[in-house]
């Protein structure tokens, strides 16, 4: 089985890739980044319009992934915008000095500061794409807690500040395996691989593993 991977983001192929290769799926990578207007209300949304986008220009099989992370005591931001929340006027903006993952974390520790209440949780929305009328949606969410700082050089993104529920280490201290077992991303490839096994004598199944 091959799938697109609808993202240029590194971390994201990386990751994917790693979780899909026992399950038997081969990632293939965009040549191009194809610009898409995350216009969507949710991360739902967001998922559908990345995997319609590169289904159109590529016309195979497309795996999106619409990700981030959730702060309750922040009216719920980052959100959808985590990928650029150092951009937003909502809170301030931040600049980039060493690169936008640092400038995201930067903001968000900022406004956290002397707030008791650190609550979070990554949230991803996945949507297979066969065929423009024809896709299924999974998601997976994994709690936890804000860090006072960040620590940890692996993962991306917010890892280096996001510490799971019943974790004193964040996610980017976790080894590769611990971190798929029980991230958002790793929750909703599971469903996703579960969804087809249980769906196998479907027509959307044996679509998916003609490609």
């Amino acid at each position: 089985m091959k799938l697109l991977l609808a993202t240029r983001n590194v971390g994201k192929i990386v990751e994917i890739s790693r979780m899909l290769k026992p399950l038997g799926v081969d990632v293939i990578q965009p040549e191009e980044e194809i610009p898409v207007e995350e216009r969507g209300k949710s991360f739902m949304e967001n998922a559908y319009l990345k995997a319609l986008a590169y289904f159109k220009r590529y016309g195979i099989p497309t795996l999106a992934d619409d990700s981030g992370l959730v702060v309750p005591s922040l009216e719920g931001y980052p959100g959808i915008y985590s990928s650029r929340f150092y951009s937003l006027d909502w809170g301030g903006r931040e600049e980039v000095e060493t690169g936008k993952d640092q400038a995201n974390i930067k903001k968000l520790l900022r406004l956290l500061e002397g707030n008791q209440d650190r609550r979070a949780y990554f949230k991803a929305v996945l949507c297979l794409m066969i065929e423009e009328e024809f896709y299924i949606f999974t998601e997976g969410i994994c709690h936890g807690e804000i860090a006072e700082s960040p620590r940890g050089s692996g993962g991306f993104g917010y890892d280096p500040i996001f510490k799971p529920l019943g974790y004193e280490k964040t996610m980017a201290e976790l080894s590769p395996e611990e971190k798929d077992s029980l991230s958002h991303r790793g929750k909703a490839i599971k469903k996703l691989s579960q969804l087809l096994e249980t769906c196998k004598h479907s027509i959307f199944y044996q679509k998916v593993r003609s490609t």
